[in-house]
Parts: structure tokens; sequence; C-alpha cells
């Protein structure tokens, strides 16, 4: 699949209508999207034929641009019905398969490195503090391969730093 074409799916997404703000919720733009996953897959094979996890999907902007781009399985987990509701309603609009899990990411209780991928665009912690790192925590415990993560531009060092101090798995 194109770039462009796969920009051009997931701007027909539906999003939230009203964004919880004391969940983080902000919609996943199908620019930065489609280039994060298209990269991810083009540049280092890290989509097609994996098991995919989209850490709080959202509204699985993610998680169905890695469908689209043929991975083997994809996980969509969020916290939030509503969202899950979009989420399913948009995959089955592309007609892609995603399983949905309601759960916070902390509290599955993964064990090992049962992905071979985590995409996420995770709450950037201005509610609560470490939310962003939380999500990194648990994406970098599970995924085999790779951990595509969006963050805010000014916390970069701060995750960076963190994540090879701390984050040994």
């Amino acid at each position: 699949m194109k770039l462009k074409q796969l920009e051009g799916l997931l701007g027909g997404l539906q999003q939230f209508p009203q964004p919880k703000v004391e969940l983080e919720q902000y919609p996943t733009g199908p620019h930065i999207a489609s280039r994060m996953l298209f990269t991810a897959e083009n540049s280092f094979e890290d989509v097609s034929d994996k098991v995919v996890a989209d850490f709080g999907c959202g509204c699985g902007t993610l998680g169905v641009a890695a469908a689209l781009l043929s991975a083997e399985h994809v996980l969509g987990i969020d916290i939030d019905p509503e969202s899950l509701e979009i989420a399913s309603n948009n995959a089955e609009e592309l007609e892609v398969d995603i399983d949905f899990i309601q759960s916070n990411v902390m509290d599955l209780g993964w064990r090992g490195r049962i992905v071979d991928t985590v995409i996420m665009n995770p709450p950037f912690g201005t509610r609560k503090k470490g939310a962003d790192l939380d999500f990194l925590s648990v994406a970098l415990k599970v995924a085999s391969q790779a951990v595509y993560s969006l963050h805010k531009t000014s916390t970069r060092d701060h995750v960076k730093r963190t994540a090879l101090k701390g984050f040994q798995c």
C-alpha cells in the first residue's frame, strides 16, 4: 500500500466527538499515523505478518493502519469503552480485523514478550504524571521486536534518558 493511500484511508476514520480530558484523549492524525506505520513496515519490517498491539488505542487509528499494512494480528487496548466502540466501528468500516480489549494496559498481567510490535500514542502525563512512561515501560516488556511511541517534543530528552537508564528489560 502506498503512503498517500494509507493516509487517505485513515483520514476518513471517526474521531472522538468529545475527548475525555481526564484520560488525555486526543486524536492521532492521519498524517503522523500513516508515516509512523509506513516507516515501521517499509524501513524495519515491523508490521506485516507480525502481532501488533496498539496501547491506548483510542479511536483505533494506529491499529487500523497496522491491519491495513497486513499485520498478522492486531490487538487494540483501551480503558474507555466509548473509544473502543469508535475503534470497532472504524475497523468495521475499513473491513479490517482487530481484537479489542477494554483494560488499563498496566492491569493485563502480561507475561513475557507476547507481541512482536507495540504501537501507541500514550497519554502524555499531563493529568497523571508519568503515564507516558508507564505505557512505555509495559511496551518494552511485552514487545519482542519493536516499540513505536509518540511523545511530546519537549519531553524527548527525559523519555530517552529514562528509557535508557531504567527500562532495562
